[in-house]
């Protein structure tokens, strides 16, 4: 009787535990959840949100890939050593720890306090940037306090150069702590056109223009800025402003008292921005608070100009072509003026958004911020690749 074939037994997969400020659909989540996919079913996944509730963008990980949403005792309150050693008494057990921003910070604090002796694995922090009560200025307390929390994170990393300089100037971090990896799109995927009817309640009728944008609807985005910059453009001309988040309501008001509510569209929510950055003709920002944002990637990729205020390193990311009309922060009459200018030449805006495809394509490649994440996470975990 002949033998069954020999079969090698199948590997764990390896487990890793992500610790976020909030896991609603926005930047940094979508992000997670695109390098989530991107590693495959090799990789076991439990995300924590220190917003009770607020896992949304957890529907949108791949089927196959194991995911788990957990929570953590500790991650809200302040920093007593009881509370931070239950913290870190519950991080065990994986193979790698990475946390986002500040909302995570009691959970890097924990592993610095009690890491070793509770045997925890290797922790990299990702920062991307900041809420609006940190929007106007650095808080010196949690400069402090992310200090002497990411004193033994294996890394940090972050999008811009902006963050990479306050993390050496203001965090005290050592360079080779440091790592600056761009955020990424599938740039390809931004190359067609998009069906008129691609967004939900929202169709584009022939002779229609529209400004878009893809934005959490928060605070810190001003986005009823952007409808009082808008509402200058003439009849044609269509806001769609594609998110969700608590300041629809504002918006919408604005729009109304702007007797524009007939123009400003707010279809909510879209996973797939490639699908639908096709039917934008300009693109534009209003925040006060960026630092390497996806949309502005997204935009470039589908070969639109865009409109922005000049923070983080929006001036940096577009190309030279477009930098006219990256205006001073804060300044609504200079975004007004930059939205009512480009959208009053259709020859510029198709010369610039071609110059913005092309950087795109060579410098922030979906692939490539793909490949220095997993780069790093292997030398952390002392691995020859990861997976």
């Amino acid at each position: 009787m002949a033998k069954p074939p020999r079969t090698e037994p199948r590997a764990a997969p390896l487990r890793l535990l992500h610790v976020h400020s909030s896991f609603d659909p926005g930047g940094k989540e979508l992000r997670c959840v695109a390098l989530i996919n991107a590693f495959g079913p090799a990789v076991a996944h439990s995300i924590v949100s220190a917003v009770p509730g607020a896992m949304g963008a957890a529907r949108h990980v791949a089927r196959g890939i194991p995911v788990l949403r957990i929570g953590l005792p500790g991650l809200v309150g302040g920093p007593w050593p009881r509370r931070m050693e239950a913290l870190a008494r519950a991080m065990k057990g994986y193979d790698l720890i990475l946390t986002y921003n500040w909302g995570a910070m009691n959970a890097v604090l924990a592993h610095t306090l009690f890491g070793k002796r509770h045997g925890l694995a290797p922790l990299i922090h990702h920062e991307d940037g900041f809420n609006s009560d940190e929007a106007a200025g650095l808080k010196p307390t949690r400069n402090w306090f992310r200090m002497l929390a990411l004193a033994r994170a294996q890394a940090l990393v972050v999008p811009s150069r902006g963050l990479e300089r306050i993390a050496l100037d203001h965090w005290g971090q050592p360079p080779a702590r440091v790592h600056r990896i761009a955020n990424g799109v599938v740039t390809k995927a931004y190359a067609g056109k998009a069906a008129r009817d691609a967004l939900p309640r929202v169709i584009k009728h022939p002779g229609e223009l529209w400004v878009g944008t893809f934005s959490g609807l928060r605070p810190v985005k001003h986005l009823t800025r952007l409808v009082r910059a808008f509402a200058a453009l003439p009849e044609p001309w269509q806001l769609v402003i594609v998110g969700d988040g608590p300041d629809h309501d504002a918006i919408r008001a604005e729009a109304i008292r702007l007797d524009i509510g007939h123009r400003v569209h707010l279809p909510g929510f879209v996973a797939n921005p490639a699908k639908v950055a096709g039917l934008f003709d300009l693109f534009a920002l209003s925040s006060d608070s960026e630092q390497f944002p996806i949309s502005v990637v997204e935009a470039m990729a589908a070969g639109l100009a865009v409109v922005s205020p000049a923070v983080g390193d929006i001036a940096e990311m577009v190309s030279a072509a477009n930098r006219p009309f990256i205006t001073p922060p804060g300044d609504e009459g200079a975004l007004t003026a930059a939205l009512a200018d480009l959208a009053a030449l259709p020859a510029e805006r198709k010369r610039i958004g071609g110059e913005n495809r092309a950087r795109a394509r060579a410098e922030y490649e979906f692939s490539d911020m793909v490949g220095r994440h997993a780069a790093l996470y292997a030398r952390a975990m002392g691995r020859a690749a990861f997976p």
